[in-house]
This record gives structure tokens, sequence and C-alpha cells, in this order.
């Protein structure tokens, strides 16, 4: 049996309403149990396969708030998770994890905003101590993203991440993954959803594609992240000639 904190997950279909939009997702409906295996594993996929879906369900059944946040994060702006987590059980390890979190691009700006709320130090020394001397709402997006990471992922943690590349350049994707490959060698687990070619290149990692009518392992050089932006760099003026024609 390996480390992970979470180990593996089991989906009761018979909880989930049959007019559920959760059964017009072919790689979900199809899903019934789930082994993680690897330290690090990565959901890809194309748009609406319903990698974001899974994610937040395997976070609202760990116990995170569906904006995202540490397990203490107790807030909503607006409540959007599907039914599917109350018809998720997760296995999980004898481990327990000294830290966890869940962080999303699309409710950053909420996550951090609660964060800041939640201090209960004098302000200065909070954000000198925890975010660079910056208030998060004070960095751009990509440096408050990045900042939080850094404040808040530790050794032997637990961490959801959904498309945390939309708020990082190339060279922060880059800063991001030594993150997450240093904490994965101390026995962190992280679970993320990415259309990053650079994250999806992290050594060691499991590549888990929804595209197709079953969740499937799949390799780095068949993801179509992979697969595009290396046609778009190797022949960017035929192909571009070609889509602007059309």
């Amino acid at each position: 049996m390996n480390s992970n904190f979470i180990q593996g997950l089991q989906i009761d279909w018979s909880r989930i309403a049959e007019e559920s939009y959760l059964r017009d997702l072919p790689a979900l409906r199809n899903l019934t149990e789930l082994s993680f295996t690897h330290p690090v594993t990565c959901l890809v996929g194309e748009n609406g396969t319903g990698k974001s879906t899974l994610l937040e369900a395997i976070a609202v059944a760990a116990g995170f708030n569906p904006e995202g946040g540490s397990r203490n994060f107790r807030f909503s702006t607006y409540d959007s998770h599907s039914e599917l987590c109350g018809a998720m059980r997760l296995i999980r390890s004898y481990r327990r994890p000294a830290w966890s979190y869940f962080l999303r691009a699309e409710s950053f700006y909420n996550v951090a905003t609660q964060a800041e709320n939640y201090r209960d130090d004098d302000l200065e020394e909070y954000y000198y101590a925890r975010y660079g001397g910056k208030s998060l709402h004070h960095q751009s997006h990509g440096e408050s993203f990045l900042a939080m990471v850094q404040a808040n992922f530790q050794p032997e943690g637990l961490y959801l991440l959904d498309e945390p590349e939309a708020a990082l350049s190339p060279q922060r994707q880059l800063t991001l993954l030594l993150e997450i490959y240093r904490l994965a060698q101390a026995h962190a687990q992280f679970i993320l959803v990415t259309h990053s070619p650079i994250l999806l290149g992290l050594p060691g990692a499991e590549l888990l594609s929804l595209d197709g009518n079953a969740l499937r392992p799949i390799a780095y050089t068949d993801t179509e992240s992979y697969q595009v932006t290396r046609m778009f760099i190797e022949q960017r003026e035929g192909l571009l000639k070609k889509l602007l024609e059309e």
C-alpha cells in the first residue's frame, strides 16, 4: 500500500438523480472507483469532461470548503458544487496530513479575502510573515497565487489544485512545478486539474485522462496539451495560415 493520504475513492451512482447532468459526462458516469497510486495525480482532458467537478467532489468529501482554502475555511459566495460529493466515499490512509489546502484559480480572490479576514495578528507582521510583505490584494494575480502556495504548502500535506496555471506565467509555472516536486519528495500528496504542458511534465506524476468514455492513464506526450503546444511551436506559421484562411 502506498503512503498517500487519499488512497482512492468509490462512487455510488444510486445516490445521484437520474436527471443529473453528471450522467451526461461519459468518463464520470462510468467511474465507480479510482485508486491514487502516485504522490502527484494530474487530471487532464478537454473542457467540459468533468475534471474540476471530480476534483471539487473529492475536496468536499475530504472536508474542504467548495470554494477553497484550508479545512478551517467556512464561507460561501455562491453555492455551485455538484451532488457528486454526497455519493463519494474516500478511501483514506492511516496517516493524517500535517496540513491541507484546496486551491482553485476561479475562486482565488474569495479565498484570499477570507485569508485576510481570518488573520488575528498585527497587520504588518502578518503580511511580512506570510505573504512577502504585501496584502494578497496588493500583488498581481500570479504573485498572490504563488505567495499563497508558498505560505501554506508544507511537507506531509494534502493539496488539491484546480487549474493553477490560469494565474501563472510559464516561468512561475516552473516555480510551482519545483514546489510540487520538492513537497512530493517530502511525502505530500497532490491531486490537480491542469491543461499546462509544463505542470503535466512533472517527473513521477500519474496523468489520468477524462477524454472518451472512461477515465484512463495517459502518457505525457499523448496529452492534447502537449501535442497542441508542440504543433503550434514547431509549425506555427503553417498552422496559423491554415486557421486564419478558414
